[in-house]
């Protein structure tokens, strides 16, 4: 994949680039990976990007003559790519749309600052937005390594492991569920007794137990999206049955009387 990034500040995405999976992927060629210099189109001497909105109000405007040369030579070097403008008016980003972003051979990832960018350059050269939240930053830099970390992350051979990112939390709509490394114990708290077994079958439904649980408790939401599997409901009716007899338990005990 090639990923091309268009900012004010490229020289933020240098370390970005050098570490990690980042790395790890450019080395082995599974991502090309550049910031361009938004800086670089402008038609004046002085570099100017922005200028007072017209209506008046606080704040300046990223000027459209710069970032649409900026994307235009982007879109010579990408020609299949979209462009993605990072704005918190996009849909919001999550695992499925990074699934989908793993699939293409091109994207280019273009990072607002300031109040904005001007609203004429969606007409032609703004292919996608994209939000990582309902919250502002100060920049799209920041939400552009989020969504390329997600992305190449899901390339396959990036991780290693075939099935390591199919794993990860949201990726089957689910929280992951807890993880342990040596030693057994630790400050008292010891490692779950069915992880030391090593009987897979059993491991595997502990795992799914726990990030059912998990996810019920923290993002209960996720559930009813999703939808349950046979053997989800299974475990869950198991729940249900054992929330039962302890609440009858507890009301038939002293201080829990039934009424």
């Amino acid at each position: 994949m090639q990923i091309l990034v268009l900012t004010l500040f490229p020289e933020m995405f240098d370390a970005f680039w050098s570490h990690g999976i980042m790395r790890k992927a450019a080395e082995q060629g599974s991502i090309t990976a550049a910031a361009l210099n938004i800086r670089d189109f402008a038609m004046d001497r002085h570099q100017v990007t922005d200028d007072r909105p017209y209506g008046g109000g606080s704040g300046m405007v990223m000027k459209p003559e710069p970032l649409a040369a900026a994307i235009r030579a982007a879109r010579e070097r990408a020609p299949a790519a979209r462009t993605i403008l990072m704005t918190p008016q996009g849909r919001v980003f999550s695992q499925a749309i990074a699934r989908e972003m793993a699939a293409l051979p091109e994207i280019i990832l273009v990072c607002g600052r300031y109040e904005g960018v001007d609203d004429r350059l969606g007409r032609d050269l703004i292919t996608d937005e994209l939000s990582i939240g309902d919250y502002v930053l100060t920049g799209g830099e920041v939400a552009a390594m989020v969504v390329i970390d997600a992305v190449t992350r899901l390339i396959p051979g990036v991780l290693g492991g075939a099935d390591s990112a199919e794993r990860d939390s949201f990726s089957n709509g689910l929280l992951e569920h807890p993880h342990y490394t040596r030693p057994p114990v630790f400050e008292g708290a010891e490692v779950p007794e069915v992880l030391r077994t090593g009987h897979h079958r059993n491991i595997e439904r502990w795992r799914l137990t726990a990030s059912l649980l998990r996810t019920f408790v923290n993002r209960p939401d996720l559930l009813r999206e999703r939808g349950l599997a046979a053997e989800e409901v299974d475990i869950m009716r198991r729940w249900q049955k054992d929330l039962s007899q302890l609440l009858d338990h507890s009301a038939e005990t002293p201080g829990g009387k039934r009424r």
